[in-house]
């Protein structure tokens, strides 16, 4: 298989997005939403998170939208600004092919360029074991499970936490001309697991 093109998003790939994301909603544990937003909804969060100065990121095969990775805000609080939360979806005929992979390398990378310093991975369904082990290669170590919190298709779901330091991590304070101040309305309008 050929290597995807990674790149920014745009507006004209959020169609795409869409359907990627709403097969997730309808078929999977991955994300704890029960209806899949529409377009402009999606483009509304799209647009939230550029506004914030935060990463969304396309993988594409020939031409076609294949997957994406965004960050946004981990929490609405100030203090958490140095954070961000991680989210990758794939189109079910590419899983296990490595693009996931490919998409949360670059993603961390640009989340280190734009100074934050933690990545949290919020994972829907302990049995995903497929984000799992693509974050376990990223660097993530596990950091609990909240143990049936979400009720989707007639089954009580868990979801799995795991981190990562970004960049310098706790190691240094950070740079307080950091491009995003821990925006509370943000936070809310991204809210969608």
């Amino acid at each position: 298989m050929p290597a995807p093109d990674i790149r920014p998003a745009t507006k004209a790939d959020l169609a795409a997005v869409t359907e990627i994301y709403a097969h997730a909603v309808l078929q999977g544990t991955a994300t704890f939403e029960l209806t899949p937003p529409d377009l402009a909804e999606m483009t509304r969060r799209f647009n939230a998170l550029m506004d914030g100065g935060f990463p969304w990121l396309i993988a594409a095969l020939d031409g076609d939208v294949v997957g994406y990775a965004y960050a946004g805000p981990y929490r609405p609080r100030p203090a958490y600004r140095f954070t961000v939360e991680n989210s990758v979806y794939l189109k079910p005929a590419i899983h296990r092919r490595g693009i996931g992979l490919q998409l949360l390398q670059r993603l961390i990378a640009e989340c280190e360029a734009r100074g934050f310093r933690q990545m949290i991975a919020v994972i829907g369904d302990s049995a995903n074991s497929g984000s799992i082990g693509v974050h376990r290669k990223c660097g993530f170590a596990m950091t609990g499970t909240f143990y049936d919190v979400g009720f989707k298709f007639g089954r009580w779901l868990d979801t799995v936490m795991m981190q990562r330091a970004l960049g310098a991590g706790a190691a240094t304070l950070p740079d307080d001309t950091s491009p995003r101040r821990g925006e509370v309305g943000l936070h809310r309008q991204m809210q969608s697991g």
